[in-house]
């Protein structure tokens, strides 16, 4: 089975970074993106986490409002409330993002992934002319 999920939006709350016993960061994060089609638009709320190294890094770099692309898995949080009723979300593990705010002179774009590889996230543009398409 194959689980990827990419979204890009705005960070709607502060993250919200802890500790686990082990000494690894957990970043909590939530992010808005809106879909407009003809008159209406449709926006989606959905919460995040990340873990480790990038996650301090979202938390050192990122706050309420930033625009960022995050690229994980989906995952289904399943609890049960005070009052007994069983409880579920959906949120995203987060497994690399990219930050899209622009930055003053000097600074960089980053980018921040878990593998030891680097990937691209998104398809390069390519500058293509009507004439080229052979149908």
């Amino acid at each position: 089975m194959y689980n990827k999920v990419i979204i890009v939006g705005n960070l709607t709350r502060e993250p919200e970074m802890k500790y686990l016993p082990s000494g690894a960061a957990v970043v909590s994060c939530g992010i808005a993106t809106t879909h407009k089609y003809k008159d209406k638009e449709d926006t989606l709320f959905i919460d995040f986490t990340l873990f480790g190294k990038q996650a301090e890094i979202f938390n050192q770099y990122l706050k309420k409002g930033s625009k960022v692309l995050i690229e994980g898995r989906l995952s289904l949080d399943q609890w049960t409330d005070q009052s007994g009723q069983k409880r579920n979300k959906h949120k995203i593990v987060v497994e690399s993002f990219k930050m899209l705010d622009s930055k003053p002179a000097g600074n960089h774009q980053g980018s921040v992934s878990n593998q030891s590889t680097p990937k691209q996230t998104l398809p390069p543009e390519i500058d293509i002319d009507d004439d080229d398409i052979p149908f």
